[in-house]
């Protein structure tokens, strides 16, 4: 385990694409939730409008705790493609530079290097999850009046967010895995994350009245964290189907995790390298 982690380590030490993207990650998180809290906190602070008076007190504050761990969880996964985009290059990058074939010679087993690809994105995974954690905390200290708040309640938030990121960064290592070049893969994973499957779900749901939708690889995951609770105040009904159905969604998208990496797994030790 320490030699794989040595060697993953001195294959991105001194990548620079490595540490520019993980630096995007690492501001687009927080600040997506800021300009979403910025937007909030302008409507609600105009105290001459009666329009803003009655808007907060229907959807309350969506950034104070609990409910912050919910509103930032859902905010934040929709940037899931840019921590993507580094699992993308991380297995793409062994074929440009050939690396995977000097590990195999340095004594490395295929399994072992698959070992250290799992090792990446979980770690990624941990990471992307932290900062998700650290700016959700943050914006409900600075927003929570109530002090007989629960700053516990809904923190289970966290883990469904590190399940959703590890099933969907697991997808885009699928992804660069099977088609080898990054730029092919960076445009297949973003062409499939941000248009075909969202289109395809919609047309499904809404022309033909099915909800197969919820089945496809992305949405199964994305069925995790649903809008927050202000907004499902317009349908409550809907809402309340789809925080019942995160059970069952947690269980697919476990069973798609592990179907994702035997798949990998079988997958590599089979083709030619």
């Amino acid at each position: 385990m320490q030699r794989i982690l040595r060697t993953e380590w001195l294959k991105i030490r001194w990548y620079p694409a490595f540490w520019w993207v993980m630096g995007i990650t690492a501001l687009t998180y927080p600040g997506i939730n800021y300009i979403f809290h910025g937007i909030y906190d302008n409507i609600i602070s105009q105290d001459n409008n009666r329009r803003s008076q009655i808007l907060k007190a229907l959807i309350g504050n969506p950034f104070a705790f609990p409910e912050v761990w919910r509103t930032v969880a859902y905010f934040s996964s929709i940037f899931v493609f840019i921590p993507a985009i580094v699992v993308i290059m991380l297995i793409t990058n062994e074929y440009s530079y050939k690396t995977n074939r000097q590990n195999i010679i340095d004594g490395w087993s295929r399994n072992d290097f698959m070992s250290a690809k799992l090792i990446d994105v979980l770690l990624l995974t941990s990471m992307v999850t932290l900062l998700y954690a650290v700016v959700a905390f943050i914006l409900g200290v600075t927003n929570t009046e109530d002090k007989s708040a629960n700053h516990l309640d809904l923190i289970y938030y966290i883990g469904l967010f590190a399940l959703q990121t590890f099933s969907q960064l697991s997808l885009a290592f699928l992804v660069g895995l099977f088609l080898r070049k990054s730029f092919i893969s960076l445009a297949v994973f973003s062409f499939y994350f941000i248009v075909l499957e969202p289109i395809a779900v919609n047309v499904l749901k809404y022309k033909y009245k099915t909800h197969i939708g919820e089945y496809f690889p992305l949405e199964i995951s994305q069925k995790l964290l649903p809008v927050p609770a202000f907004v499902g105040r317009f349908d409550e009904s809907g809402y309340k189907a789809a925080l019942d159905a995160i059970k069952y969604h947690v269980g697919y998208t476990l069973a798609l995790v592990v179907v994702t990496w035997i798949f990998g797994f079988w997958f590599y030790n089979r083709r030619d390298l």
